[in-house]
C-alpha cells in the first residue's frame, strides 16, 4: 500500500531520503544508485525497475520550485513497486508484463540544491551561501537555478550557443534565479549526471517533468521524431492537457531537446499542475490522480 503521508510535505532532502529510505527496505527488487552529485555534494539518486536492456527515464525537479514533480514521481514509482509486489494493475494496466521486456529508470530530483535552497533558504547552498544570497535579494523561495546560479534546463548541448545570446539580449548575463545556461553546455555536475547516465543506457524515450501549465511539449524541430506527436497525443487524451510548442527562451539548451537532437527518440516535457510555482504539497493528490494513467502509459510505449 502507498504511504500517502510521505507526500503531504514538501520534497525537502530530509522528506526524499525518509521515501527513499522506505522504499529500499520494503522493496528488494527496486535498484537504488547515486548518478551523480551537485554542486554541494548532495546525492542524484535513481531508481530502477524491470528489463535494463531497454528502459523509459522519468527525471523531475531540474529546476528548485518545481520541488512537486519530485514527489509526482516517488509516488508513482511506489505504486509501480507496490503493483508488482502484489500483482495488480496500475489503472487497468499489468506493468508487470511490460517491465519484462522494457525497464524503467526514475530520477526524482536533478537538481537537490536548487530544491533545498527554494524551500529552506540561501543557507542551503553551503560555501554557494554568499553568491546565493547576493543574488537572490531576499527572494531564495523563487530559485530555480542549481547553487552556482545555472539554470540546468539551460545547460543542455542542443541549440545551447543561440539560446545563450537569447539570454544576453534578455539581460541575463551571469549567475541568476532562473535562465543563465551556464559557461558552457554541460557545464554543471547535475547536467553531466543525466547525460552520463542516457549515454550509458539504452534509453526508448526520455520524460522530463515540471510545472507549471498542464501542457506537453514533443517537438524540436526538424528532428523531430516521427513517433513523437502519436505519443504525446495519447498522453494528452489520457490527462487532458495541452499539446503546445514552447517559444523565446524556453526553445533550446534543455533536456528534451538534448535528448531528442543527441538519441534521434522522443522525449517530453510535462508541466503538471496549474497555479504559481511552487505549487504546494496540498496539490499533489489531485495532480496524481490525474496523471497515473498517463504515467503507466509513458513506460509502455
Amino acid at each position: 500500500m502507498v504511504k500517502l503521508k510521505y507526500y503531504d510535505t514538501p520534497a525537502d532532502e530530509q522528506n526524499r531520503r525518509r521515501i527513499s529510505r522506505s522504499l529500499d527496505e520494503e522493496y528488494s527488487f527496486l535498484n537504488h544508485s547515486i548518478i551523480g552529485t551537485s554542486r554541494c555534494g548532495r546525492s542524484i539518486d535513481a531508481y530502477s525497475l524491470g528489463n535494463e536492456d531497454e528502459q523509459v527515464l522519468l527525471c523531475g525537479a531540474f529546476h528548485g520550485m518545481e520541488w512537486l514533480t519530485s514527489l509526482l514521481l516517488f509516488r508513482f514509482l511506489e505504486t509501480v513497486c507496490n503493483s508488482l509486489s502484489q500483482g495488480i494493475c496500475v489503472r487497468d494496466i499489468r506493468l508487470d508484463r511490460f517491465l519484462r521486456s522494457r525497464g524503467a529508470i526514475i530520477v526524482p530530483c536533478v537538481n537537490p540544491d536548487g530544491v533545498e535552497i527554494s524551500l529552506n533558504g540561501e543557507c542551503a547552498a553551503g560555501k554557494f551561501e554568499q553568491r546565493v544570497s547576493a543574488i537572490a535579494q531576499g527572494k531564495a523561495h523563487r530559485w530555480q537555478a542549481n547553487a552556482c546560479g545555472v539554470d540546468i534546463n539551460h545547460n543542455f548541448n542542443a541549440g545551447w550557443k543561440l539560446l545563450h545570446e537569447r539570454e544576453a539580449e534578455s539581460g541575463i548575463t551571469g549567475p541568476s534565479l532562473t535562465r543563465y545556461g551556464g559557461e558552457m553546455p554541460e557545464s554543471e555536475p547535475e547536467t553531466k549526471a543525466i547525460v552520463n547516465l542516457c549515454r550509458s543506457k539504452n534509453i526508448r524515450h526520455a520524460v522530463a517533468f515540471h510545472s507549471q501549465g498542464e501542457e506537453i511539449y514533443w517537438s524540436y524541430g526538424s528532428i523531430t521524431p516521427k513517433n513523437s506527436r502519436i505519443m504525446a497525443e495519447a498522453m494528452a487524451r489520457s490527462s487532458g492537457y495541452a499539446l503546445s510548442t514552447p517559444q523565446g527562451l524556453a526553445v533550446g539548451g534543455g533536456f528534451k531537446d538534448w535528448f531528442i537532437s543527441e538519441f534521434k527518440k522522443p522525449a517530453f516535457t510535462i508541466e503538471i499542475g496549474s497555479g504559481r510555482n511552487p505549487l504546494p504539497a496540498s496539490k499533489l493528490s489531485e495532480i496524481y490522480n490525474r496523471l497515473e494513467e498517463m504515467l503507466a502509459l509513458c513506460l509502455i510505449m
